[in-house]
């Protein structure tokens, strides 16, 4: 039977610290998805299909499929017949939310293991919220994300 994992986030945008997670994860399962979440309730700086074509674009190298959501991620799992999900850890912080999702997750699906991978050191202050205050600032993104990022990110805030 094919391993295969569900790597679920908003990816408002994706970042180097995502692309890694994604490139071990291969490493670990047959197959992952990269799956884009969306909630209505949330406010985003892109679309889901703008994220979606973003991490297309940033892993066309890699061997995932790359599908957006939305409702509960176990259902979409369910659907894709994953055995796993995978979700990064950067701080303690990260565990403790981490870690309760899990477990409802489990309750709701006990067929589905929730795999966390630790992010490197370098990756470990690089979170998407961060990234947009300094493409706000127009700042260098360059260690942060990938270059075709960097530019959605300079059109989006600094149209000229």
């Amino acid at each position: 039977m094919s391993k295969i994992a569900i790597y679920a986030g908003s990816f408002d945008p994706v970042t180097n610290g995502h692309l890694d997670i994604v490139q071990r994860a291969l490493k670990i399962f047959d197959k992952v998805i990269i799956a884009v979440g969306e909630n209505k309730e949330k406010k985003y700086l892109f679309s889901v299909q703008e994220r979606a074509e973003m991490i297309k674009e940033c892993t066309k190298k890699f061997n995932v499929e790359v599908e957006y959501f939305s409702g509960l991620l176990v259902d979409f799992a369910r659907k894709k017949k994953a055995n796993a999900l995978v979700r990064g850890l950067r701080a303690v912080s990260d565990f403790d939310f981490e870690f309760q999702t899990a477990l409802m997750n489990r309750k709701l699906c006990p067929e589905i293991e929730t795999v966390c991978i630790m992010t490197r050191g370098m990756y470990s202050y690089l979170s998407a919220s961060i990234v947009r205050e300094v493409a706000s600032l127009n700042g260098n993104l360059s260690d942060m994300v990938p270059d075709s990022v960097a530019q959605k990110l300079r059109d989006k805030f600094h149209k000229t």
